[in-house]
């Protein structure tokens, strides 16, 4: 399945949220700051009380059965047809990109591959569909940026988050060099693979801290997880935040 084509459909008045459940048990703050983000453009934001997970967890450690059940009971929760929007690509990524594939031969694939269609990363549908102008209240500070590899490879999200950033009057914006490398964690990888996911991640947290940025932003709660976890480790001095935060951080006062 192709990218979301912002041409495709007009700016909406309301929109769907699927908070992901990291964001629910880890984030809930970046959950919220991606509401309002939403909100602050004039749209209506509909978040569905029952949802859960997109499945992704049993979908990469190869239980489709599992997998299945648990996509299958989101699909009730978005019917009318409204954006759904994903403060995470991994998920966003899971939902758009391999419900198609998982759903595929069920009774209900025409109706997961509609939902699939709507789905979109957060910051994917505030540069190419609302074209937020970002007015920056907040005082001077360094950042980076961590992409996900879900975000990157799945949803195409590689410049949307980075646009938001520039338009932050007084945040500077350095680049990992290794920008396009994986954090290490990867869900049950790390859990798998342990002493190569530190050794990622170990990679990672050399490059923020050879940026001298004071807070490393990402989209991804999975990723904060384990930079954060690393930074804290090595008594690295770089805040993470999602990236939702940072922008209702900065453009709320």
């Amino acid at each position: 399945m192709n990218s979301p084509d912002a041409s495709a459909i007009p700016r909406p008045d309301t929109v769907y949220y699927f908070g992901t459940c990291l964001v629910d048990l880890f984030y809930p703050e970046a959950g919220m700051a991606g509401i309002e983000l939403l909100q602050a453009q004039g749209l209506r934001v509909v978040f569905p009380q029952g949802q859960s997970c997109c499945g992704q967890p049993a979908y990469n450690s190869g239980h489709r059965a599992e997998a299945l059940k648990v996509a299958r009971a989101q699909l009730p929760l978005f019917l009318e047809d409204w954006p759904i929007i994903v403060p995470s690509g991994s998920c966003a990524g899971m939902m758009r990109r391999h419900w198609p594939d998982l759903f595929r031969g069920e009774p209900d694939e025409a109706r997961a591959v509609a939902v699939a269609g709507r789905v979109w990363e957060l910051t994917q549908f505030l540069v190419t569909v609302l074209r937020v102008r970002l007015e920056d209240k907040g005082e001077p500070v360094r950042v980076t940026w961590h992409a996900s590899c879900h975000a990157q490879r799945e949803m195409g999200v590689v410049e949307e988050p980075k646009a938001l950033l520039r338009q932050l009057a007084n945040v500077e914006l350095v680049e990992l060099k290794r920008e396009r490398e994986c954090c290490g964690f990867g869900g049950t990888f790390a859990v798998r693979h342990p002493e190569i996911s530190a050794a990622m991640v170990g990679d990672k947290v050399e490059d923020i801290a050879a940026t001298g940025a004071a807070r490393v932003v990402s989209g991804d709660c999975g990723c904060l997880l384990n930079i954060t976890g690393a930074l804290a480790a090595g008594e690295v001095p770089v805040r993470g935040q999602h990236i939702a935060q940072f922008l209702k951080e900065r453009t709320h006062g």
